[in-house]
């Protein structure tokens, strides 16, 4: 903290640096000034949170001194030291924010005390403005997940409009003369490979800098909104544009919001639009119609553009089922051969090559096949035991995209061969396991997962040592005993999750946790969830 003595009698200088105890409150610069132009010019380079001052002096007196410092530094506090006590002088004091008036000849005790307060006051004003400062950056943060909260939540319950409207007629001039809009979805899913690699490790910083592209062109010139763009909370990779005025161009405008990403982002995207749609009692229905009309677009088409939302149900080029193709798979996966499995997969990628179009409603229908058909064949080949590895067989379906956003059947056909052929490397694996201790404690893992199962309890009945079966089972399954056992319980913890009648803390011990906050600490960080979370996501 710096601290100056503006007066012109040197002897009063002394003696005031003599007196205050200057480094106990954290003073460790005092800078000295004869008269009040020559301190103005030192305050403009030091700014000193502490002046002690004289009401009169040549060139600038005190008070002249603290009308400059009301105006040019106001954080500084000032004390006044004069041998002067007339009404005037201290009335001016109080009025340009002196802390006190304190007559020559300098009383010690009282000197001390004031500093003392005074200090006390600067460093509470300087908290107070660290916490301002610190609020309004955290505000400035969640302000705009508290908007994308707000509009995602109107989508899904437009009756919760008449509780924001106020908020959002100041935020965004949403005026009540708006009746009518329409809806966009920006899907995420569509970025080129090339900008997800780049910004995967800053994924929010892609929907922040998409969103202020979004928003600039929703924003005309005059200021005047014609919509907003905002991240969707109730889905993982969208955009929503929502366009209450100007609807007669929405077109123009939502193609000029395409140009302005490709320019930023060198990366198209593609754009589903609803229909006109009263405000804001049918938003639900106009997200319906935007994400249909993405998902009934032709994955095939070389160039992304605008999809508008067409009532008509789209043309059908033929069913094409994968079950057809599924016994000759099969029997490449039991034939152990990848060669095989390479041939029966392209049997089926060929078929799929010849079709004109491919939209996003077929392919799940197909992932829908496939998970179905390799269930059937993993409770053929394991019973109802998990294979030796675990597999994910509730993952979400994502598009498989080449670098340009565009589907690629070649990446669907490789991920579909690597599949498979880890499936029957399982397989084959399964058939050597009867005799293998290893997997012997496994299944002893699998029947008996709802107890209180320890190491020591398994090396005791499987006469081994702990060292030993620690190190040969994560060698067999490359996962530690304590994991492999965690993931079991966890996967009996989903389906039990299922049922809505089960209490979580009952789920746990029917999975073999008896603490229930322990078990639920387990399953957020294996799942990504808590469990109630997990449970309602299912039930929605």
């Amino acid at each position: 903290m710096i601290a100056m003595i503006v007066d012109d009698e040197k002897h009063v200088r002394d003696a005031i640096k003599l007196l205050v105890p200057w480094t106990t409150f954290g003073i460790d610069t005092v800078l000295e000034a004869q008269d009040g132009a020559e301190a103005m010019e030192m305050l403009r380079q030091h700014r000193p949170q502490l002046v002690f001052t004289d009401m009169m002096m040549p060139l600038m007196n005190g008070m002249e001194l603290m009308a400059w410092l009301s105006e040019h530094l106001p954080s500084a506090k000032t004390i006044v030291i004069s041998g002067h006590d007339e009404f005037d002088l201290v009335r001016h004091a109080i009025k340009h924010g002196g802390v006190d008036y304190i007559l020559k000849p300098i009383d010690a005790e009282q000197l001390v005390e004031t500093t003392q307060k005074t200090v006390a006051l600067i460093r509470k004003e300087q908290d107070e403005r660290r916490q301002q400062q610190s609020l309004n950056m955290e505000m400035n943060q969640i302000k705009p997940v508290y908007w994308d909260t707000i509009w995602s939540n109107l989508v899904s319950e437009p009756k919760t409009y008449e509780k924001h409207a106020k908020e959002i007629a100041e935020e965004y001039g949403l005026s009540p003369d708006v009746t009518s809009c329409r809806l966009a979805v920006l899907s995420l899913d569509t970025i080129s490979g090339k900008l997800k690699d780049r910004f995967w490790s800053q994924w929010d910083l892609v929907f922040f800098s998409l969103m202020n592209v979004c928003n600039e062109v929703l924003t005309m010139d005059r200021g005047q909104r014609i919509g907003v763009a905002f991240r969707f909370w109730n889905s993982e990779n969208e955009i929503v544009l929502l366009l209450f005025r100007e609807l007669e161009r929405s077109e123009a405008v939502f193609l000029h919001i395409q140009e302005c990403i490709v320019n930023t982002f060198q990366s198209s995207m593609d754009i589903g639009v609803s229909g006109v749609h009263p405000f804001p009692d049918k938003l639900k229905e106009a997200y319906a119609e935007a994400k249909q009309a993405l998902r009934r677009r032709n994955l095939l088409a070389r160039q992304k553009r605008i999809h508008e939302y067409d009532d008509r149900p789209p043309l059908s080029a033929g069913v094409l089922s994968m079950s057809e193709y599924a016994e000759a798979i099969r029997l490449a996966v039991r034939s152990g051969s990848e060669e095989q499995i390479r041939k029966s997969v392209g049997e089926w990628i060929d078929a799929v090559r010849r079709l004109p179009s491919i939209n996003t409603e077929q392919l799940e229908l197909w992932w829908h096949e496939y998970n179905t058909l390799k269930t059937r064949w993993m409770s053929e080949w394991f019973g109802d035991g998990p294979p030796p590895q675990r597999t994910q067989d509730d993952a979400p379906f994502h598009v498989p995209m080449d670098d340009e956003g565009r589907l690629s059947i070649d990446m669907w056909e490789q991920q579909l061969v690597r599949s498979l052929t880890e499936l029957s490397k399982h397989m084959l694996k399964s058939q050597q396991q009867d005799s293998n201790v290893m997997f012997e404690i496994a299944k002893y893992i699998r029947n008996h997962y709802h107890q209180d199962i320890t190491l020591q309890e398994i090396a005791n009945h499987f006469y081994l040592s702990r060292e030993y079966i620690s190190r040969k089972f994560k060698q067999e399954f490359g996962e530690n005993l304590s994991d492999y056992l965690s993931g079991i319980r966890i996967d009996k913890a989903k389906l039990l999750l299922l049922n809505p009648h089960l209490r979580i803390a009952q789920v746990a011990a029917m999975v073999g946790y008896e603490d229930e906050k322990y078990f639920s600490k387990v399953f957020k960080k294996t799942v990504g969830v808590s469990p109630n979370e997990y449970r309602k996501g299912r039930e929605s």
